[in-house]
């Protein structure tokens, strides 16, 4: 078998260098090897990893059958935070199972009732910003992903359970993202409970401390059975399957850790990053503003959702810095063949967002910030690509974009801002995602006004319990 050819550097070499700089590590590999390339970046004795850019390459891969690819071996250093059931981590009829579950809450009519508490998320985040203060975004943006992620996701208001949840969260998802404790995952001779002072052990017990927490939430959940409720634990709750059978406790918990995972850090830094590039370019905030306020008054979700500009600027953002650098690595069980190549039992194939977002071919100026490209043009789903693509691509697209549009608009139409420190902001890596170097400060120049906004009509929906 002969791969398409790459860096012969040392695999751990390869693995440090992807781990510490990897979108400076892919933009060297495509300069010397084109768009499709082999790495060994998975650590030592690493097996052949190859990344594509290619579109045609990726929807090759897309439509391989599932029963020549393992999707777990792949990704399995998710699993002690996300937990064996998870729906990252399943394959074949199980994945199909959990995803038709899951789908649901995530589109169609059940996503206006997540709207309102966005905007009333945000809105309570940024109240306290006075004029002429530095606000960082790295610190606001997460602040308001985790709370929608426990009002939207969790279903629970604040109240004791709440803040118990929301700072143990927290305190772990900031230690994970950081390189010491994210390497736990990476390298699992280090996962060693050795006591409660042990790194291991430490993750541990704190995993544990929060999983009762989140048990406890399904128990009285699983008791209440309100079906007037509309948050996505409890629609996961009376889900039913093809046979008729609910998800268990330890798939509930595992499916609403995942969520957390891949919708908390990930979308925070994404709302980071299009702050920085609304402000780093003259015009932006100004066709926002006119955008917005050509809607009136009585605004509602669905008109945000539908503002041509705001979405382009979303789609640009996602573009240049995509929540994640790669769709989920495929592991070759049966030999395959993509892109010309023969690919034997134990290779890696990745398709990469990254790669293909930064194609010339298809985005002319593809570092420049450009969000006019998508008013004017319609791409492919393997030329672009955010959310991932075919049977694993991501579940709460719909749902991210929204969250994105409404947290934006609520900010940007409550205050004009602008950049604390104008100088260019490199990616860099923060956990699973890349975020801006500097955490994008912002200086508040003026309040646009003074009713809360957006001032969008109350349905009368129930979305959280008290606790």
């Amino acid at each position: 078998m002969k791969l398409p050819d790459g860096p012969q550097t040392p695999s751990l070499l390869q693995t440090v260098q992807l781990i510490a700089q990897p979108t400076q590590f892919l933009d060297n590999c495509r300069e010397h090897y084109g768009d499709t390339f082999t790495t060994r970046v998975l650590g030592l004795n690493s097996p052949p990893v190859v990344f594509f850019g290619n579109p045609d390459a990726i929807q090759e891969i897309f439509a391989l059958p599932s029963s020549k690819l393992d999707f777990r071996k792949a990704t399995h250093v998710f699993e002690p935070l996300m937990g064996e059931q998870s729906i990252i981590l399943q394959e074949g009829r199980s994945h199909n199972r959990l995803r038709q579950l899951m789908m649901p809450p995530f589109h169609g009519e059940r996503m206006r009732s997540y709207s309102q508490l966005i905007c009333e998320i945000t809105q309570q985040a940024i109240e306290g910003w006075s004029i002429g203060s530095t606000v960082s975004m790295q610190e606001v943006m997460p602040q308001i992903t985790l709370q929608i992620i426990l009002r939207v996701v969790f279903g629970i208001d604040p109240g004791p359970r709440y803040q118990d949840l929301e700072q143990r969260l927290s305190s772990l998802l900031d230690d994970v993202t950081t390189p010491w404790y994210s390497s736990l995952f990476f390298f699992p001779p280090l996962q060693r409970d050795l006591g409660a002072w042990s790194p291991w052990g430490h993750f541990l017990r704190r995993r544990q401390q929060i999983d009762s927490l989140i048990y406890d939430e399904i128990k009285e959940r699983r008791e209440q059975a309100d079906a007037s409720r509309t948050d996505i634990l409890s629609m996961l709750i009376s889900a039913r399957d093809e046979n008729g059978q609910p998800m268990s406790d330890v798939e509930l918990r595992d499916q609403l850790v995942s969520l957390l995972l891949l919708g908390y850090e990930t979308t925070a830094a994404v709302l980071a990053w299009a702050v920085y590039w609304i402000y780093s370019t003259a015009s932006g905030d100004e066709k926002l503003r006119k955008e917005l306020e050509a809607l009136g008054d009585d605004i509602q979700p669905e008109a945000i959702a539908q503002l041509p500009y705001l979405t382009a600027v979303c789609a640009e953002t996602l573009r240049v810095n995509p929540i994640a650098l790669i769709c989920t690595p495929r592991r070759v069980l049966e030999s395959v063949q993509v892109a010309g190549y023969h690919f034997d039992t134990g290779t890696i194939l990745i398709p990469c967002i990254y790669l293909a977002h930064r194609r010339p071919e298809v985005f002319p100026d593809a570092k420049q910030f450009q969000p006019e490209r998508f008013l004017n043009q319609k791409f492919s789903p393997y030329e672009y690509l955010p959310f991932g693509g075919g049977a694993r691509g991501c579940i709460g697209m719909a749902f991210s974009m929204l969250e994105m549009k409404l947290v934006l608009a609520t900010i940007l139409s409550r205050y004009q801002l602008a950049l604390a420190d104008p100088r260019p902001v490199r990616p860099v890596r923060r956990g699973i995602t890349l975020v801006p170097s500097g955490g994008v400060p912002v200086v508040v120049k003026h309040e646009r006004t003074t009713k809360p906004f957006p001032a969008i009509k109350v349905w009368d929906y129930k979305l959280t319990s008290n606790h």
